[in-house]
């Protein structure tokens, strides 16, 4: 899949560019733990993944993070409460992200979730998990059946699943999920944080058309830059940039996060949304209602 990226840049480069997208992972969810320390939204478990911020972040990027998490969440929701969490979700390019303990405290865990990310990231994240009781006992509580299989680069529970693939691989990338028990015959919902942005334009198309040809029902909620069309075999698509979801939001709560800190720069923080979106398409043989998901 990626072969043609692959023989325009040598080994060496190849490896400095993934390093530098393993990094945004880190400047992520450092981000997302500033914000929630600051009172943004609650989150108990992302102190368990990565440090606080040594220094303060803007209130134009916490804002941002803001609107991203409770954007991303609002589409999610919606998609289970349309499948009545008789569903899967594969969150990919997932880092250190908390919502698979999110989801279980809110009673909304799907059948099953998946996470996909970089071997190097899982492999963190999968020591965290197994250190620290309240990562690892939601997914032991959650699990039936045989013994729960765990390696450095793959944790399987019934209910949680995190595995360690090139996302610009799919083949690599759904034989290594299916290994885990994925069902494509359930209504899946795929998640992609500032993910298809890394990836070359063929590549990021060859992620979509894989997984609109492998899924009858699935929904494909997409947040980065720059808006790309979700024409790759999916019958409905839909993008908003970061302002509109923001003005979208429940307006008493947005009333509160703007009185936790002071913005000095309105304007700046509108052109700052204005410059990310939230895109989302889906299909839906089954007939769920899934094109009627929108803010």
């Amino acid at each position: 899949m990626a072969t043609a990226a692959r023989d325009q840049l040598p080994a060496a480069g190849l490896d400095e560019a993934d390093e530098a997208v393993r990094g945004t992972c880190e400047d992520a969810s450092v981000c997302k733990r500033f914000a929630v320390s600051v009172g943004y939204w609650k989150d108990p478990y992302i102190q368990y993944f990565v440090r606080q911020a040594k220094e303060r972040k803007a209130p134009e990027i916490n804002r941002g993070y803001y609107a991203r998490v409770q954007g991303v969440s609002y589409l999610l929701e919606a998609f289970l409460k349309k499948t009545e969490c008789n569903c899967q979700i594969v969150n990919l390019g997932a880092g250190m992200d908390t919502l698979f303990w999110r989801l279980k405290d809110e009673n909304l865990l799907p059948r099953k979730y998946f996470e996909v990310d970089f071997p190097m990231i899982v492999a963190r994240k999968i020591h965290n998990i197994k250190s620290k009781p309240p990562l690892s006992k939601p997914i032991i509580e959650t699990h039936s059946g045989d013994s729960l299989l765990i390696d450095s680069h793959s944790l399987d529970s019934s209910r949680y699943s995190i595995v360690g693939a090139d996302l610009r691989f799919s083949s690599d990338l759904e034989e290594k999920l299916k290994k885990h028990k994925l069902d494509v015959h359930l209504p899946t919902v795929l998640v992609a944080e500032c993910v298809l942005v890394y990836m070359t334009p063929q590549q990021s198309a060859n992620l979509l058309k894989w997984a609109a040809n492998t899924f009858p029902v699935a929904m494909f909620i997409n947040y980065e830059q720059k808006e790309r069309l979700l024409l790759n075999g999916w019958e409905n698509a839909h993008a908003i940039d970061m302002m509109k979801v923001y003005s979208f939001l429940p307006q008493a709560d947005v009333k509160r996060i703007e009185e936790l800190e002071f913005l000095d720069e309105k304007e700046l923080f509108e052109q700052l949304m204005q410059h990310y979106c939230i895109c989302w398409a889906s299909k839906d043989s089954s007939n769920l209602g899934l094109a009627d998901i929108t803010f």
